[in-house]
């Protein structure tokens, strides 16, 4: 099957099963269900999902079981973008080409749109423990919720969103720098690479490995993130460009330039290809859909 043929095919699966745990018996029928459900169904390409679905298959994986932390990975995705967009954050009133979920619904019902999301989010991982797998014992699901609320929270993606407010309007050290964006993006990278590799019966060194990829795909996302907010065009991408600069944020293109940080997303991305390459999982559409994003224009 040709790349973007299963790339779509993929991308449909976790669209439906983000849709099985969005029905108003889950949710109810009032404005905290709806605001959650515009946060997470008015756009998005589904990488983290994707990512956990393609690691997970990697290593031979092919039950349900993947389903409940592919919807919770894209919950937290969903809420970090809700509490981003708010006013004392970013101030953005577009996500995804449509008004982003604040200026929906309003404020108070942004901040708790997203509170709602992440804590439905472990509650989703959870409910996997329901789920017979022959393969995947109750230790296993245990440890990959502990892991995504490790990436997902104050030492995760969660203190790379407080270092960015901290650092606004000042000159970022390079360090400082690479941890915002290693725990911004790549933490829910990493949790997407591991736990799919986990839950299909990985080794702990080749999960480690796909982490550690994990990191430096995320980083080079990030990087072109940066790229696009510069050069990018606001139909594409669904969202205003130039928000670093209006935000007085600094990255690495404020810093380097464009063509530095083009370079810097081809280095990173082929290390990532170079560790799947080494690893004993079937990597082929993984590979292909990190090398598809290091040339995005979306």
């Amino acid at each position: 099957m040709a790349f973007r043929e299963e790339f779509l095919e993929k991308q449909e699966y976790a669209e439906q099963v983000l849709r099985k745990y969005f029905s108003e018996e889950d949710l109810g029928k009032n404005r905290l269900g709806d605001a959650m459900r515009h946060a997470v169904f008015s756009g998005g390409k589904r990488l983290r999902p994707l990512f956990m679905l393609s690691a997970y298959e990697m290593y031979g994986g092919s039950s349900e079981i993947i389903e409940p932390f592919m919807a919770a990975i894209e919950m937290i995705h969903a809420y970090s973008l809700v509490h981003d967009d708010l006013p004392a954050m970013d101030n953005d009133t577009l996500r995804h080409g449509k008004p982003s979920t604040w200026s929906a619904y309003g404020e108070a019902m942004g901040i708790l749109a997203g509170d709602g999301l992440l804590t439905f989010a472990f509650q989703t991982a959870a409910s996997a423990l329901r789920i017979q797998d022959p393969n995947v014992t109750g230790e296993t699901i245990t440890a990959c919720i502990w892991f995504l609320a490790e990436k997902a929270g104050p030492i995760g993606m969660c203190l790379g969103q407080a270092l960015d407010v901290d650092y606004t309007g000042t000159e970022i050290p390079e360090d400082v720098l690479a941890d915002i964006n290693d725990k911004k993006t790549g933490a829910l990278f990493e949790a997407s690479f591991f736990i799919g590799a986990a839950l299909a019966g990985a080794s702990q060194e080749e999960c480690e490995a796909l982490e550690y990829a994990a990191s430096l795909v995320g980083r080079a996302f990030q990087l072109r993130d940066d790229i696009l907010d510069i050069i990018g065009e606001e139909q594409v991408l669904g969202k205003k460009t130039n928000s670093d600069e209006k935000n007085n944020k600094s990255n690495f293109v404020t810093r380097h330039g464009v063509e530095a940080a083009d370079r810097k997303v081809r280095e990173l991305t082929q290390e990532a290809l170079d560790i799947l390459e080494k690893l004993s999982g079937d990597s082929e559409f993984l590979s292909a859909l990190i090398l598809e994003l290091a040339d995005r224009s979306f």
